[in-house]
């Protein structure tokens, strides 16, 4: 990092760290003069947006339906952008039987980030957000980590050595953020920004675009900073009743932007660019609660479908239920549908046939045990 690059005072500072190098350290939020007029009809189409979909997660019957589907896409997308590749089907199959060999080592970490998201969900009923809650998130997510992806580090604590992003040397890095003692400061300012509810002046949506880039400027871990920060965003929305389920995650519109999403962040530390970077953040709030609304419909859509297809059969009640655990998870095997439920091998075996004879489930050729897929509803969630 060069100072020169630095053109604005107003974002934060830069201080000298290891190697005769340049780090630097943002300025406590809200920022100064932030002008929103030229937001508005964008920030309008985003809180217009997110009302809809709050709305669709409070007249769901089981909420289920679309919160364990559209989690777990989140966690495949958000561990994506930080290099570990694990498709939907793999993560639901590593949830069936989490020692199973077939899973790739992968699979634990992007499960990880489910189990971090729900507890830290649960969390909210006893805490507010807070680093005591942020670190809480951080060491489930590096629970059991191969070496290469943070097992070297200590899970759930802030970052005791200066760390750097974009480069094997800290002198080629393309941003450099705060030493440790400074992020520890940060971390702390930030924390008493998202407290703060008496500020109504910036709109919520806007106090989460802001929270976001402030997070992952400070890069207070050594690793999994961007699935935290990432993760924080519906924490907050729930947190603050702007949802009223963990239906809006934008990881999959992060990745699909991934050079604009840190060339904007960037871009606010360097040059208080502060309007590019909120619109980008409102337009992913859009347009990801466009997407989650359309999948919610075609689940529904396709639930109805199924549900008319087993009347249609007269066929046991039984068969209604074991089609509806598939919404909330596309894969099942013997063992895990027989536990489920508490029914024999052979009720399970009959049961499943059923409903492949009426093209609800697929066999894959993974191996054994024998793993089946609605892949209809796959294919809706991965969409």
């Amino acid at each position: 990092m060069q100072q020169e690059d630095f053109t604005s005072l107003s974002t934060g500072k830069l201080v000298q760290t290891i190697n005769g190098c340049l780090a630097f350290v943002p300025a406590p939020l809200p920022p100064p003069d932030l002008r929103l007029e030229s937001l508005m009809p964008v920030l309008t189409r985003a809180v217009r947006s997110l009302g809809e979909l709050s709305g669709i997660g409070r007249t769901l019957p089981n909420p289920y339906l679309l919160i364990r589907p559209f989690m777990r896409r989140e966690a495949v997308a958000s561990s994506k952008i930080e290099g570990t590749v694990t498709n939907l089907s793999e993560l639901f199959l590593f949830e069936i039987d989490e020692q199973t060999t077939r899973a790739p080592a992968d699979a634990r970490e992007v499960f990880n980030y489910v189990r971090a998201l729900e507890k830290s969900l649960e969390s909210l009923e006893a805490l507010p957000i807070s680093n005591r809650l942020i670190r809480n998130a951080h060491k489930i997510l590096l629970t059991d980590v191969t070496t290469a992806r943070g097992a070297h580090i200590i899970p759930g604590e802030f970052k005791t050595d200066q760390n750097w992003i974009g480069a094997r040397l800290i002198q080629n890095a393309r941003f450099v953020p705060p030493p440790p003692n400074e992020a520890q400061e940060a971390m702390g300012e930030l924390e008493k920004f998202i407290n703060n509810n008496h500020d109504t002046e910036v709109p919520f949506v806007v106090k989460l675009a802001l929270i976001h880039y402030q997070f992952e400027t400070i890069h207070p871990f050594p690793d999994g900073n961007g699935r935290v920060g990432r993760l924080l965003i519906p924490l907050m929305l729930c947190d603050r009743k702007e949802l009223s389920q963990p239906l809006l995650y934008l990881s999959s519109y992060f990745e699909n932007r991934y050079d604009e999403y840190i060339d904007k962040m960037l871009c606010v530390s360097k040059h208080a660019a502060w309007n590019d970077w909120i619109e980008f953040f409102l337009r992913g709030i859009e347009e990801t609660c466009t997407d989650a609304i359309n999948k919610a419909k075609k689940l529904q859509d396709l639930q109805s479908a199924y549900r008319a297809k087993i009347q249609q059969a007269r066929t046991s009640v039984l068969l209604g239920t074991i089609t509806d655990l598939l919404f909330e998870r596309p894969a099942v095997t013997l063992p895990y549908l027989s536990k489920k439920l508490d029914i024999s091998y052979n009720s399970a075996k009959k049961h499943i046939g059923r409903l492949v004879a009426l093209g609800v489930l697929k066999e894959t050729n993974v191996g054994r045990p024998k793993i089946w897929v609605a892949a209809e509803i796959m294919d809706i969630i991965a969409s």
